[in-house]
């Protein structure tokens, strides 16, 4: 019959810790530096955190390109997260975004960065846990205050607390431990944000007269989807032992597809979509992938086919930064004079184009009317320009005009790789080395993969460029959507009666990096599982043969955790044969996953290897092309010949050899790139024997269908390289393999 003095207060942790240090942050004893806090501090976002990092790496004459901005404010939030100031960072073994030889630097950054704040009477957004905990510690009189003033404390998503915020139950708690936490821990998958699963599993040891009630009946999905949920967290180790169950319907088996490529499967998810509005018009369905770089296709897709989407915890792949910046890039190639493309490149990455330089450009074109390209040319033509001005705008002038030579005569997803590499815009995202970087990465990637697409339609850059800026238009979130694009970690919490599950496959989905930790590959398991526990009625699970990385296609093997699943609870939707059906027929083991090498090859590839040119020294004039080569043999008449050794003659037919073993002097090359050589003789096909060639679907007595994926040789020698789902990689010589076409 208690009655509340008060109303209940609801807060997010880090709300409630503004509360506290607004009264009392005072009462934080000053730091080393004499500074200390008032109750009207600031709150730096993200934006005021890092112009204060780069003025203190500035000051300490760090050099940005070793330490960029980025890297190192990751690297504070994460120490912070984890409950780390400066002084213990130094002794930390994990250093999850920086290496070793960098810790010692960062914290130097990270002393001097906090000792500024302090002097701003500023704090940043990890701060305010971290001050909190340090005022309730130091002063017993807010902690005892705190204490009686909360009496009964509830915490929901426990599983995704922090350190920091670990410390703070245990010190509001103190006095009286009624604590209710609520928390899944088969559902903790933020321990890149430094949430810890032990806060939860370890509960009872923190808090002994703890009772545990196990929540165990769901009201959101079918027996089916309930069931393949259960049997795939049961793997994990590191979690409490427990059973969803319902009451709802059994519901329809999980549906599986093997897709022959990316453009397939997303194909056969839209068609999918189409087929459920049909029967239901306001039906909601949800396409989760594992990273961002994946919406592309589906965005694709549908607008093929006119269905509207939303995008969820981020941009469109098109209105990406780091997209936009590539294709500003492009038009600049195109269009020098494109003020808002040249503007917004001039600096990115970073050329030391400060204010002045850079006003110096737009006064001169708005005097001269002419575009701010022009001005950088007059600039740098003239002495109105000077001293650093001129040093950088010179050097902005040559990355343009190098990106237009190497590109002049280069395919479309050359011309964007090139671009990417060239302009330093790759090697600054491999500098932040980020969680975020890394997604940039991989975004990055898929557009030169939107390249090579636009080459197999045999269109242009003009028309990529066109494509692109079409689709950006397009963009806008819209509620009444029923269709939703998202990854996975973005779609926690919420639920959808039809869920497709895409991108299934080893290295993708769990991601490559977690093959050699068991405990990152359990995070990515409980990931999965809340992709799955997203369906009320019909989940799809899909996984590609082949998926194309950097503009090249790379075979695929199915994600271990399918092979988790009941498989008699799966309905095989595949058009031919699939790993699922040779799994299901004893074809191949249920425990064989994926290929031994696929896992190794994969882990050892990083995301962020990005194919480069050789480099080379040389800086006199070289002959890459047909008219330089001309200009070469040509030059000062007769007196160059080549000599060609018989050596190197004998590739040809020996009637050739014979007739002539003597070196030949060209004084031609018009001459002798016209010469008429004896043909080489043709290899006769083997009877009976169909030729194979890469890209063809193939069946074999064993292994069932194949892909092929390279071809080695001719005739009774050739060799194949296919790829068999759920069998890998197989090495085959044609003429005995048995193949016939599928």
């Amino acid at each position: 019959d208690d009655k509340l003095v008060s109303l209940p207060l609801i807060s997010t942790f880090h709300s409630f810790c503004v509360r506290v240090l607004r009264q009392h942050i005072v009462k934080l004893p000053s730091n080393e530096y004499g500074a200390s806090y008032s109750k009207d501090f600031t709150i730096y976002d993200s934006d005021d955190q890092a112009k204060m990092i780069r003025n203190c790496i500035k000051d300490l004459n760090v050099d940005e390109k070793q330490l960029p901005i980025r890297m190192v404010q990751a690297n504070i939030s994460s120490a912070k997260s984890r409950g780390l100031g400066w002084e213990s960072f130094t002794n930390n073994s994990e250093a999850p975004f920086g290496i070793d030889l960098k810790r010692d630097a960062i914290a130097s950054i990270y002393k001097l960065y906090q000792q500024r704040l302090g002097s701003s009477n500023a704090l940043d957004f990890d701060d305010l846990l971290l001050k909190t905990v340090q005022l309730l510690t130091y002063s017993k009189e807010t902690r005892d205050y705190y204490n009686q003033r909360f009496n009964y404390i509830l915490i929901d998503e426990y599983q995704d607390t922090n350190p920091p915020q670990f410390a703070l139950v245990k010190l509001l708690t103190e006095q009286t431990q009624n604590l209710c936490v609520v928390g899944d821990p088969d559902q903790s998958i933020y321990k890149f944000r430094s949430a810890d699963i032990q806060n939860i599993l370890d509960f009872e040891k923190f808090f002994p007269a703890a009772s545990v009630v196990k929540l165990t009946e769901n009201y959101r999905s079918t027996k089916v989807i309930l069931d393949v949920a259960n049997n795939l967290i049961r793997n994990n180790k590191q979690r409490r032992e427990k059973e969803l169950r319902t009451t709802n319907d059994i519901g329809a088996n999980v549906r599986y597809y093997q897709a022959y490529d990316g453009d397939n499967e997303a194909e056969f998810v839209v068609n999918r979509i189409q087929r459920h509005l049909r029967e239901q018009p306001n039906i909601r369905c949800v396409v989760l992938y594992r990273t961002n770089a994946q919406s592309r296709l589906f965005e694709e897709a549908c607008r093929r086919v006119g269905i509207r989407y939303n995008i969820v915890g981020g941009f469109s792949f098109y209105e990406r930064a780091e997209v936009k910046d590539t294709i500003a890039y492009l038009k600049v190639l195109l269009n020098p004079h494109d003020n808002i493309s040249l503007s917004r490149i001039v600096n990115t990455p970073s050329r030391g184009i400060g204010k002045t330089s850079w006003e110096l450009v737009e006064t001169t074109a708005s005097q001269e009317q002419i575009s701010y390209w022009d001005s950088i040319l007059m600039l740098t033509n003239s002495n109105k320009a000077s001293g650093r001005s001129l040093a950088v705008l010179l050097n902005f002038r040559q990355v343009i005009e190098k990106l237009q030579a190497f590109t002049l005569d280069c395919s479309l997803s050359s011309t964007v790789k090139i671009v990417m590499e060239k302009s330093g815009y790759i090697q600054m995202l491999k500098d932040e080395n980020t969680p975020e970087s890394e997604g940039r990465l991989l975004n990055l990637q898929e557009l030169v993969n939107a390249a090579v697409e636009t080459e197999d339609r045999e269109e242009t850059l003009r028309d990529f460029l066109d494509r692109a800026a079409l689709v950006s238009d397009s963009d806008s979130y819209d509620g009444e959507i029923p269709v939703t694009l998202m990854t996975i970690h973005s779609a926690k919490g919420l639920e959808f009666p039809v869920v497709f599950l895409v991108g299934m496959e080893q290295g993708l989905f769990p991601h490559s990096r977690t093959f050699a930790n068991e405990t990152e590959l359990e995070e990515e398991r409980r990931l999965c599982y809340v992709g799955v526990t997203r369906a009320e009625k019909y989940l799809y699970v899909i996984h590609s043969l082949t998926r194309r990385v950097y503009g090249e296609e790379n075979s695929c093997e199915p994600s271990q955790f399918l092979a988790e699943f009941p498989f008699e609870l799966m309905e095989d939707l595949s058009r031919a044969n699939s790993w699922l059906k040779n799994v299901k027929s004893g074809i191949i083991p249920r425990s064989r996953t994926a290929s031994t090498n696929f896992i190794s090859e994969r882990a050892n590839r990083s995301t962020t290897n990005f194919a480069t040119k050789k480099q080379t020294t040389y800086t006199g004039k070289t002959y890459n092309s047909a008219d330089s080569v001309k200009d070469f043999f040509n030059r000062d008449g007769a007196k160059n010949t080549v000599s060609i050794a018989s050596k190197e003659t004998s590739v040809l037919s020996n009637d050739v050899s014979k007739k002539d073993s003597t070196p030949l002097n060209i004084t031609n090359i018009d001459a002798y790139a016209t010469q008429k050589l004896a043909p080489v003789p043709s290899v006769k096909p083997i009877t009976g024997v169909t030729t194979f060639k890469p890209g063809m679907r193939v069946k074999h007595p064993k292994y069932g269908e194949g892909l092929v994926l390279r071809r080695e040789g001719d005739g009774e020698h050739a060799k194949l390289l296919v790829n068999f789902a759920g069998f890998g990689q197989k090495k085959l010589l044609e003429k005995a393999a048995n193949l016939v076409k599928a």
